[in-house]
């Protein structure tokens, strides 16, 4: 085989994943930055590191967030992960998973002594 076209399909093989997961980071990042500038107060949203708050103040490049009853904090923007959804709009909207259907129940967890 040709060492030139061996050495062009080398290249190749390696820019096509890297064009593709290029492509999943730039979507990802511009579905990120469209949830951070859609926010509105009220909302509530989940923070990178976890945190569940509500946005009770919006700046520029911040923004202040209520994570308990009257404790509020100041994040940048770039902090917020996801906008979350109130469970009783779900239920209303019929977007339920009915998830408390799959727990199981204090029956399932007990071992029965039977050997």
């Amino acid at each position: 085989m040709d060492p030139s076209l061996l050495l062009l399909l080398f290249v190749v093989a390696l820019a096509v994943p890297l064009f593709l997961t290029s492509r999943r980071q730039r979507r990802a990042m511009r579905e990120a930055q469209e949830i951070q500038n859609s926010l509105v107060e009220g909302d509530r949203v989940m923070t990178t590191s976890g945190m569940h708050a509500t946005v009770v103040g919006l700046g520029e490049d911040t923004l202040e967030l209520e994570i308990s009853p009257g404790v509020t904090t100041t994040w940048v923007r770039q902090a917020i992960r996801e906008k979350l959804t109130d469970p009783d709009e779900e239920e209303a909207s019929g977007d339920a998973t009915g998830d408390a259907d799959l727990a199981p129940s204090a029956e399932d967890n007990v071992r029965s002594d039977r050997s």
